[in-house]
């Protein structure tokens, strides 16, 4: 099961809210120097493969391919500022290393 963190859940519920999305697909791709990278994109429908996890009283849904759940197992979700940086950061327990630049990943 993925989970969000306060500050990730009101980030999210509030760009849904204002864009008119249904919610946020989490994903990951090939590439950079240790394979794998999440992805997030905010999405108007849902696809046949995604896995539903409902979330702030079902006002937006956290949607996964089912091929990338293998991937994403207990991971959580926060979003987080540094300074003059912000963005979502992922903590997720399948990780074996990530590379120097800290932008991909291996399980």
């Amino acid at each position: 099961m993925i989970t969000l963190t306060d500050q990730a859940r009101t980030k999210i519920q509030k760009l849904v809210n204002v864009k008119g999305y249904a919610g946020i697909r989490l994903g990951v791709k090939t590439t950079g120097c240790s394979g794998l990278a999440y992805v997030l994109e905010y999405v108007k429908q849902y696809e046949p493969d995604d896995t539903t996890i409902n979330y702030a009283q079902n006002e937006f849904c956290v949607l996964v391919d089912k091929k990338h759940d293998v991937y994403l197992q207990g991971t959580q979700v926060d979003y987080v500022r540094q300074g003059l940086n912000e963005g979502f950061e992922f903590t997720n327990p399948n990780e074996r290393d990530r590379c120097g630049c800290g932008e991909s990943f291996r399980v």
